[in-house]
C-alpha cells in the first residue's frame, strides 16, 4: 500500500467514526511534583491489580456487559481481532473507573491522541495509546519508557495523569485536557476530545458507576 493510500484509509476510518480529521498528539509538560503528589501517583501506577471489576448488583454487571458489547462493535474498524479488542476495552473501563474518569472521555482522548495505535510515538516522543511522555516513567514509574507500550500500563499512566491534571484544575475538564496535551488554554484539543467523547456516548448503554474491584477510584 502506498503512503497516499494508507493516509486515505486512515481518513476514511475517521470519517466512519465521525471523528475530526485533524488529530494531533501533543505532549504533557514536565513540571515539578510535590513529594506527596509524586508518591500518590507512583503508588497508583505501581498497583499491579489486573482489570477484574466487581459489581454490587447484577444490574450493574449487566450494564457493564452491554457497554462492553456495544463498544466492541464500534471499535471493530480500529481493532479487528475480537480478543484483543475486548481486552483493551476491559482494561480501559477498569483504569478509567479506577481513576474516577468516564470511559467515554478516555476513549475520546485516545482517538484524538493515537487513533488507537498501541505503538504510536509522537514527534515530541509521547508513547502509546494515551501518548504518555517518557519523563513520567522516570517520575512515577520504573524509569523504563518502553513500559509505556504495555497496554494496561499505558492506560494506567494516562488515566492517572489526567486525574492529576483534573485535580490541579479543580475539576475544570477543559483546562485539564489542555494541560494533558501541553496546550493549556487553547480550545482545539479539548474540543476535539469532547466531540469524540460525545460520539462514544451516543450509543453506549449506561455502565456501572461502582469502582472496580477493591481499588478505590482515584487511588
Amino acid at each position: 500500500m502506498t503512503l497516499g493510500a494508507a493516509a486515505l484509509g486512515v481518513g476514511l476510518a475517521l470519517c466512519l467514526l465521525g471523528a475530526p480529521q485533524v488529530a494531533r498528539a501533543g505532549a504533557q509538560l514536565e513540571e515539578p511534583l510535590a513529594d506527596k503528589v509524586r508518591s500518590a501517583m507512583a503508588a497508583a501506577v505501581a498497583d499491579s491489580a489486573p482489570p477484574r471489576p466487581s459489581f454490587e448488583s447484577i444490574d450493574d454487571r449487566l450494564a457493564y456487559l452491554r457497554w462492553l458489547g456495544t463498544m466492541s462493535d464500534r471499535l471493530k474498524r480500529r481493532k479487528s481481532e475480537p480478543t484483543t479488542r475486548v481486552e483493551f476495552l476491559e482494561a480501559l473501563w477498569y483504569e478509567s473507573k479506577r481513576a474516577g474518569l468516564e470511559p467515554a472521555l478516555v476513549l475520546g482522548l485516545i482517538q484524538v491522541e493515537s487513533g488507537y495505535r498501541k505503538y504510536a510515538i509522537s514527534s515530541a516522543g509521547a508513547r502509546g495509546y494515551m501518548q504518555v511522555m517518557p519523563f513520567w516513567a522516570r517520575s512515577i514509574g520504573r524509569g523504563d519508557p518502553s513500559q509505556l507500550f504495555h497496554m494496561q500500563t499505558n492506560l494506567r499512566f494516562g488515566c492517572t495523569i489526567l486525574r492529576h491534571y483534573l485535580d490541579i484544575e479543580k475539576g475544570d475538564l477543559f483546562m485539564a485536557l489542555g494541560r494533558y496535551n501541553g496546550s493549556r488554554g487553547r480550545a482545539e484539543y479539548p474540543n476535539a476530545v469532547l466531540s469524540n467523547r460525545r460520539l462514544w456516548l451516543a450509543d453506549a448503554m449506561p455502565a456501572a458507576a461502582a469502582a472496580p474491584g477493591s481499588a478505590a477510584a482515584g487511588s
